[in-house]
């Protein structure tokens, strides 16, 4: 991590400049910093089963408040992952115990989008409520006072919803990116329009996602 660089750790430890939010799963498979190939410092990260964004979780809003209006990262990522065990679950109506209580949002996404979900077979139907999961916390970021009142003082920031892949170490992106309320709505219309559509493909490698 600092070969050739001995003043790696003392730099790191003054300060933290991070660009970038990343909103992920606790999954220990999806590293954000490894993913995205970039340095301690570089990412600021929160992490909870499924990558919900909830309106009432105090936790994630603080995280994305502190990044926002402290560090001033100039990029929020909600990433999404297949193979998901909390949409598993979701899909499966598995009971776990008490993270059934937070398995209900993914809950509430899966009822929401059960006419194009059901229409799926199996395997498939858990791909796509892991790309709907992202697309809907994509939209609850968006729809914070957080990251609308930044749009509203003109500072730039950006909001991108993608899926990695376990499979492949891929990231790809769901056509979800805005960087005002307009385009966040905009965004999020087209892509639940895309993902209705039974041969929707995220995985295609037009849309993977460079870094």
């Amino acid at each position: 991590m600092c070969c050739g660089d001995a003043d790696f750790f003392q730099r790191l430890a003054r300060q933290q400049k991070p660009a970038y939010l990343w909103i992920g799963c606790s999954d220990s498979r999806v590293p954000s910093n490894q993913i995205l190939d970039l340095a301690p410092g570089e990412v600021f990260t929160h992490r909870n089963i499924a990558n919900v964004v909830a309106s009432g979780d105090l936790n994630c809003l603080s995280v994305i408040q502190f990044a926002v209006e402290v560090l001033k990262v100039r990029h929020i990522m909600v990433v999404g992952h297949y193979g998901c065990s909390g949409i598993h679950a979701a899909v499966e109506g598995l009971r776990l115990g008490l993270v059934d209580n937070w398995l209900g949002h993914v809950g509430a996404v899966h009822a929401k989008h059960q006419g194009t979900l059901m229409a799926l077979p199996m395997a498939d139907r858990i791909d796509r409520l892991c790309e709907l999961n992202v697309a809907e916390q994509f939209q609850n970021v968006c729809q914070t006072h957080i990251v609308r009142d930044a749009w509203a003082r003109g500072q730039p920031l950006s909001v991108h919803g993608w899926v990695y892949g376990l499979q492949d170490g891929l990231l790809s992106e769901l056509g979800l990116s805005a960087a005002d309320t307009h385009c966040a709505d905009l965004a999020y219309q087209d892509a639940l329009n895309r993902m209705s559509d039974l041969q929707f493909n995220a995985r295609q490698p037009s849309v993977a996602v460079e870094i």
